[in-house]
């Protein structure tokens, strides 16, 4: 009788690992609140100088300090009165710059045209519009590792290009507008040139030549605004030649209402940030600017020309500020010039480029909030001081450039590649 041989039964496998379970949403989106990358210290930033903004303004205001004398008798009239104060003030801030509410309702009843609702929004367009020239001309240097702190100058420059084009030449519209813009961006080029010309072949820091340029052009603008060839004919005082109708942007809402400023700049700035967004990340040329911004020794040892992309960098910024002046002198100050026209949009563009990251599309939405807060300002006064605006802008770029600053604050995490801030070569 045969005995079967019983076959070992096979071994089981062991169980595999369970696989740990991915994070939710709403953990994910948690941690990214509690994390100090570029996105959320930006929002904290805007956040934070709103708060200090209110606090200055509690502190500023006598009737509200007056409450605090017996703050532990009646709190109540204390808070009262600085929730009011606070929430009036940033409330007409954005009826200034973006919505009037009294005027909407106006039009609602009828009495009141559309053209009067747009005209807050219409003036934060107009303020906003110089600053996205000036913001990617900073932003676009940054790129490069240069700082471009010659806008103004280079504004100034681009304004007394366009304008004399504009005034000079006797041309049908569809040739003049353009060749009076090429002239202003072409003007703002040339000088945004000499400071990376001087880098290049000196080593000359481009923040002492260009912030040296910036007074040079605005004493030319005064000298050249005395000359019988710039000076108007029928004005005393020092005011420049306006410039011919065939050199003036259209306005774009004028339709609706005469007094709506914005203008065809708007659209030439949106279509120059795509460019340079283009520019930065599509071309031959963007690459070598980000390259040389990156490790100018590395980009060197790969066969860059490192001195002529200083130059060229610093030529298409200027050109891009040049654009700014251009759409001042052919635009809302189509009717002539004079040696406050370019205000501070060259230095302010610093501060757009700043909260905006060097991103394109960060500087346009920069460019929009700065314009926001310089047309609410001038709106709500006297109920609010003009220099909110200034001082917001200020406490915004403090924290901007300090993000570890913002992180200690409000105890946030560090993201995994680090505190990233935006940063210029060394001396």
């Amino acid at each position: 009788m045969s005995t079967e041989t019983q076959a070992p039964a096979p071994e089981q496998p062991e169980p595999a690992e369970t696989a740990e379970a991915k994070p939710g949403f709403v953990t994910t989106f948690g941690r990214y609140l509690t994390e100090a990358n570029s996105v959320m210290v930006t929002i904290y930033s805007l956040v934070l100088a709103f708060l200090i903004g209110a606090i200055l303004l509690i502190v500023s205001d006598e009737h509200v300090r007056s409450t605090y004398t017996y703050f532990f008798a009646r709190p109540q009239d204390a808070l009262t009165a600085s929730w009011t104060l606070v929430r009036d003030s940033y409330l007409a801030l954005f009826e200034g710059a973006i919505l009037n509410f009294n005027t909407l309702a106006a039009f609602q009843a009828g009495d009141a045209e559309f053209g009067n609702v747009l005209r807050p929004l219409s003036e934060t367009l107009t303020y906003a519009t110089p600053l996205i020239f000036t913001g990617l001309a900073v932003g676009l240097a940054f790129r490069a590792g240069l700082f471009n702190i010659g806008a103004q100058g280079q504004l100034i420059f681009g304004m007394m290009g366009a304008l004399i084009i504009g005034f000079s030449l006797d041309l049908p519209i569809w040739l003049h507008l353009p060749l009076a813009i090429i002239a202003g961006a072409a003007a703002g080029g040339l000088l945004g040139a000499v400071p990376g010309v001087l880098k290049a072949t000196t080593g000359a820091h481009e923040v002492i030549s260009s912030i040296m340029l910036n007074n040079i052009a605005a004493l030319f603008l005064v000298w050249a605004l005395g000359t019988t060839f710039l000076h108007s004919e029928t004005k005393t005082d020092l005011v420049s030649k306006p410039v011919d109708d065939s050199a003036i942007l259209p306005t774009l809402l004028s339709s609706l209402n005469p007094s709506l400023r914005v203008n065809l700049a708007l659209l030439i700035g949106f279509a120059v940030a795509v460019l340079v967004w283009w520019l930065l990340s599509k071309s031959t040329f963007g690459f070598r600017i980000r390259a040389v911004g990156f490790n100018e020794h590395a980009a060197s040892t790969a066969g860059m020309r490192i001195g002529s992309t200083y130059t060229t960098t610093m030529a298409a910024a200027g050109a891009l500020a040049g654009l700014g002046g251009a759409a001042l002198a052919l635009g809302v100050s189509s009717g002539g010039i004079n040696d406050g026209t370019a205000a501070d949009y060259g230095f302010s563009g610093i501060t757009v480029a700043l909260l905006g990251r060097a991103n394109p599309g960060g500087i346009v939405a920069a460019a929009l909030l700065f314009g926001a807060l310089k047309a609410g300002s001038l709106s709500a006064q006297p109920d609010v001081p003009v220099d909110i605006s200034t001082l917001l802008q200020a406490t915004i770029v403090l924290f901007i450039a300090a993000p570890a600053l913002v992180k200690a604050i409000l105890h946030l995490r560090t993201p995994r590649g680090g505190l990233v801030a935006l940063e210029a070569k060394g001396w």
